[in-house]
């Protein structure tokens, strides 16, 4: 059973998120041009998972593009040709196997209600990827935000890198990156910080040893 009905998702993420949608978007919008490019063809097939408003799957150049949620609001933030699949992510994806080149997530699996139903996404990951494709995750690391991590009320299962690497590779999943401390830990209430430095923080890696608090873990199939 899900923590959350539809109705309790649209009312948390409105009070959350839209408040700063519009920076949010210019955030993405960086951190797709710095570093998630790299990952991500021009021809890919992208799902997104837990896509939210579409911050990231909006902005991705790929030839085909899903997003995955239960958040009723998330249509209507999504560019038209962005295939939306309304639906609980531990039951069985309407997405053929062998069909996606990236599944991408950010900060969605601590919403997930325990380990058992990450499990059932994580074989939805392995079946709909390509030989090759990659599951890209970001996430806040518990090892980091101990307290802080209980903030959001929505929050249910706590990880760690390793515990997500140990994961992907009980389901035959190629680790390639592991990263502790990627990124700060949320955008959601938070002063906006200058675009400029985004590009500064990224590129000066030992501070990501001081302000990271999300994770970044990438499995290739």
């Amino acid at each position: 059973m899900l923590p959350h009905n539809e109705t309790d998702l649209s009312r948390i993420y409105a009070q959350r998120f839209q408040s700063n949608l519009e920076y949010r978007k210019a955030v993405w919008k960086v951190l797709i041009d710095i570093f998630f490019t790299r990952f991500i063809p021009d021809n890919a097939t992208v799902l997104d998972l837990g896509c939210g408003y579409g911050e990231f799957i909006n902005q991705v150049s790929a030839a085909k593009r899903y997003a995955m949620d239960l958040n009723p609001d998330a249509p209507q933030h999504l560019e038209k040709n962005v295939q939306f699949l309304h639906q609980d992510c531990s039951q069985p994806w309407p997405v053929l196997e062998n069909s996606l080149d990236i599944v991408f997530t950010s900060n969605f699996f601590e919403h997930l209600p325990d380990k058992a139903a990450l499990g059932r996404t994580l074989d939805q990951v392995k079946r709909c990827l390509k030989p090759g494709g990659r599951l890209i995750a970001m996430g806040p690391n518990i090892k980091c935000v101990p307290g802080a991590y209980w903030d959001f009320w929505d929050h249910y299962l706590p990880l760690t890198e390793l515990a997500l690497k140990e994961a992907l590779e009980n389901r035959s999943l190629a680790v390639e990156k592991c990263i502790e401390r990627f990124l700060p830990y949320t955008m959601a209430g938070k002063k906006t910080t200058p675009l400029l430095l985004i590009h500064v923080y990224h590129k000066l890696q030992f501070a990501w040893r001081f302000f990271g608090k999300q994770f970044l873990v990438v499995g290739k199939k």
